[in-house]
């Protein structure tokens, strides 16, 4: 059995070895957000997955009904305190909760890679969506340029590899679009849109250090939002707009 909880517990610290959220992170939802824009509409949305809950706070902007499943009690805690009333919580894990709505809008962002069956997981949403629902699947991507650089040094052995850091922290896969969507299609689901988001040369820590300076303007920030469309392999994060499919 998995402790999730264990997983998440390191969130916070100040430890570089262990350091798991990044400002850069917190920065890239909001991208994330704006790239699925075009697609979104009013109704029931559910977010699968939380962590600090940057994204679901961005989400009661758009939806008056919103339920977040999240395994880890602790992170169910932190989220309620940080939203409130204006979201039903359930302490669950995907393999097992049981939804009777159906949803116009389905979020797993950043989570996917975390599953030890991503497959039997997305049949679950694609039986989740409602007639007009939307899964909006977002992973990190192994042919990021930080990440084929990191390759280059030595430092990863190869662009899919998970590392012992990404393990204790609960990745079990490091997606490309080929096996993105080769799951995707494996649950039933129809894709129709997909893309990269944020043209990504350098580490979080790094992106971290120069936005505390003056180095990185918003107009360069904006400027690597814009290449990503027109790079989507070489972005932080990899994106999939999907329809319910064949269950």
């Amino acid at each position: 059995m998995r402790n999730y909880n264990k997983e998440y517990s390191t969130f916070n610290t100040n430890d570089p070895d262990k350091k798991y959220e990044y400002s850069f992170d917190k920065l890239l939802r909001r991208y994330m957000l704006r790239s699925f824009l075009p697609f979104l509409s009013s109704g029931k949305a559910l977010e699968l997955g939380c962590f600090q809950g940057e994204f679901t706070e961005m989400l009661i902007d758009h939806f008056t009904d919103i339920t977040v499943v999240e395994a880890a009690d602790t992170l169910v805690e932190y989220v309620r305190n940080r939203v409130g009333y204006k979201v039903k919580f359930i302490n669950s894990v995907f393999e097992t909760v049981e939804l009777q709505d159906k949803y116009d809008a389905i979020f797993l962002i950043h989570t996917l890679e975390h599953l030890d069956d991503p497959v039997f997981i997305l049949r679950k949403i694609n039986s989740w969506l409602s007639d007009q629902g939307l899964l909006f699947l977002a992973v990190p991507n192994a042919n990021a340029p930080s990440r084929q650089i990191a390759v280059k040094m030595g430092l990863i052995s190869h662009n899919t590899a998970v590392t012992e850091a990404e393990f204790a922290h609960g990745h079990r896969k490091t997606y490309a679009f080929d096996s993105l969507e080769k799951d995707t299609i494996d649950a039933g689901l129809n894709i129709v849109h997909r893309g990269g988001i944020f043209f990504k040369a350098l580490a979080n820590f790094q992106f971290d250090k120069l936005l505390s300076t003056d180095i990185i303007s918003d107009s360069y920030l904006e400027g690597c939002y814009k290449l990503g469309m027109q790079y989507p392999d070489l972005c932080a994060s990899i994106f999939m707009v999907c329809e319910k499919g064949r269950i």
